[in-house]
């Protein structure tokens, strides 16, 4: 097996194990795995041909489907999805009362 695959299988071993983590807790691994998996599935392609970076581009995009939505939506000025209630910021409490 070529190191291009290896890095590949742990790349996918490291998003399932951040998919497990509380919402909160996701965002500092899971950037630079969202990063990483363009240059990783360049990688494969030159190595092992385009065919292969077809079902590792469809495998990422289901498994990042939602943060690719936000940055797509973002992008384009639509509107953009809700957080879940983990993530939405506390109301401060009124000191005026």
């Amino acid at each position: 097996m070529s190191l291009p695959l290896i890095l590949g299988a742990f790349w996918v071993i490291a998003v399932a194990i951040t998919a497990m983590l509380p919402m909160r807790r996701q965002f500092i691994p899971g950037v630079p795995l969202l990063i990483a998996a363009p240059f990783l599935l360049i990688w494969i392609g030159w190595t092992h041909g385009w065919l292969w970076v077809v079902i590792g581009t469809f495998a990422f995009v289901s498994m990042f489907r939602r943060p690719l939505n936000y940055f797509v939506r973002k992008a384009l000025g639509l509107p953009l999805p809700d957080l879940p209630p983990e993530l939405r910021p506390k109301p401060k409490p009124d000191k005026s009362a």
